[in-house]
């Protein structure tokens, strides 16, 4: 069970909301899509191990991805904001409703605070 892993040199965690940019064809044509949501869970191990994307639609519909984290299909990962979670699956998201479907608690980052003069 595995809390981090590294997708596309970006280190992400479950709880953390990120930015797919996945590469498909349609009719012979390579197309690029967009699909941001919360990291759900993690499972498996290398070369094997894959990560579940969570996002809600239009009419508060849940759509989930599972990716390999060795796809070739994934152009670009990026993180957008960093969650800090107790669990390792997030699996009670799935019966929620609205904007409390992807409500998560955000980790605290230090800034650096400048010295007043």
């Amino acid at each position: 069970m595995a809390i981090s892993i590294t997708v596309k040199d970006t280190k992400i965690s479950i709880g953390d909301t990120v930015k797919i940019k996945q590469q498909f064809s349609v009719d012979g044509k390579p197309q690029t899509q967009i699909f941001e949501g919360l990291v759900i869970s993690i499972k498996g191990r290398n070369p094997g191990t894959t990560f579940t994307v969570r996002k809600i639609s239009s009419d508060s519909i849940g759509v989930e991805k599972i990716w390999p984290v060795a796809s070739p299909s994934i152009i670009k990962v990026t993180l957008v904001k960093a969650g800090d979670t107790r669990r390792s699956k997030l699996y009670y998201l799935r019966k929620r409703i609205g904007k409390t479907a992807l409500k998560v608690k955000t980790s605290k980052t230090k800034t650096k605070v400048s010295p007043k003069k």
